[in-house]
């Protein structure tokens, strides 16, 4: 994979590769000039996964998540299908495959403390495709159109649209899937100080939807970005001088 030149992408991420994965997801994040934004969220994950791509063994393994390390694969912008053909299919900012399992992981930066969170749920989604293991989304979903259960910070809609992509890619590829939420604590946003009363909500809005989806056949899992770079010291030199870049790049 040819790297090019592009100003948000760090040494060592093939930039043609991903543009091309970019492309393929839609919402025009490269095209738009969104991704050479400073707040870009897309620029986080894709430069911290995308310099694993042609490098999957050397990813270091997710606090408290070894799950048959190390991984097969490391792709970025994964869409994980849904069991019929037409339609909006959900895309997970990152993809990792090991021996053991898969992992979808959906990345947050800045979205949790600016976008406003809505909930948008078709009877698509009522399906009865999922299979048993997945009551504890299906009742999530139900809690979520009901209003019952809400989030201002966690977008939990999404996350559910991902465990049911997820489900059906583990059918595919006969293996158990992990759903991880992988989520910066910048500081500020748009020259204003993010409280630490909106981070911690959002990490006890985490844990509340950990509790209530926890048993589903795709398990969910949730660390910083922080928790995970700080494992970085003890991996390989370069493995280490790329997360140093990341933290210096974005500060997550």
């Amino acid at each position: 994979m040819p790297v090019s030149p592009h100003p948000r992408f760090l040494p060592g991420v093939p930039a043609d590769h991903v543009l091309d994965r970019l492309n393929k997801a839609g919402g025009n994040e490269a095209g738009s000039g969104k991704l050479d934004s400073p707040q870009s969220s897309a620029a986080l994950a894709i430069n911290a996964f995308g310099w694993f791509v042609e490098r999957p063994g050397l990813l270091p393994p997710f606090p408290q998540l070894e799950a048959g390390w190390p991984p097969e694969l490391v792709e970025v912008e994964y869409c994980a299908r849904f069991p019929w053909s037409g339609g909006r299919h959900p895309w997970l900012d990152a993809f990792v495959e090991t021996g053991a399992c898969i992992i979808g992981v959906e990345s947050k930066r800045f979205e949790p403390f600016r976008d406003t969170k809505t909930v948008s749920l078709s009877a698509a989604y009522d399906r009865p495709v999922w299979g048993n293991g997945m009551n504890p989304y299906e009742r999530m979903r139900d809690l979520l159109r009901s209003g019952e259960v809400s989030f201002v910070h966690l977008d939990a809609a999404q996350l559910v649209k991902h465990a049911f992509g997820l489900v059906t890619e583990a059918t595919r590829r006969g293996k158990p899937a992990i759903l991880l939420y992988l989520f910066a604590e910048p500081e500020r946003l748009a020259g204003r100080v993010i409280d630490d009363a909106a981070t911690r909500r959002h990490r006890t809005e985490i844990d509340l939807f950990a509790k209530l989806v926890a048993g589903a056949a795709v398990r969910f899992v949730a660390c910083s970005y922080r928790e995970w770079l700080g494992t970085w010291e003890a991996s390989d030199l370069q493995v280490r001088g790329h997360g140093n870049a990341i933290a210096a790049a974005f500060r997550p």
